[in-house]
């Protein structure tokens, strides 16, 4: 199933984070914090302005993000766990 998202929405795969911490703990499943940086999947249209004017995105497909940790809308598409966010819910894109 493919999902187009609307107005300024984005969808993003979260990635994985490291299972070790900086000091070169192994950290369990119960320590781990959810992601805040993924992929963008999808990207919707754009927001329209108060005057009628479209306005473009600042993200595309295959950029990675950094958001919020609980950010958004968490969505399953296909068994896959995706998350629904706003541009204005992505704090920067990776370079």
């Amino acid at each position: 199933m493919k999902l187009r998202p609307l107005h300024d929405n984005v969808l993003v795969k979260r990635t994985e984070e490291e299972e070790t911490s900086s000091g070169g703990i192994i950290l369990s499943g119960s320590a781990k914090e959810k992601p805040s940086q993924g992929k963008v999947v999808a990207v919707g249209p754009g927001k329209v302005s108060d005057s009628g004017e479209s306005v473009s995105m600042n993200v595309s497909v295959g950029d990675t993000v950094i958001f919020g940790q609980y950010g958004g809308n968490e969505i399953k598409l296909d068994g896959e766990e995706y998350l629904i966010l706003s541009e204005r819910d992505i704090f920067g894109v990776v370079e």
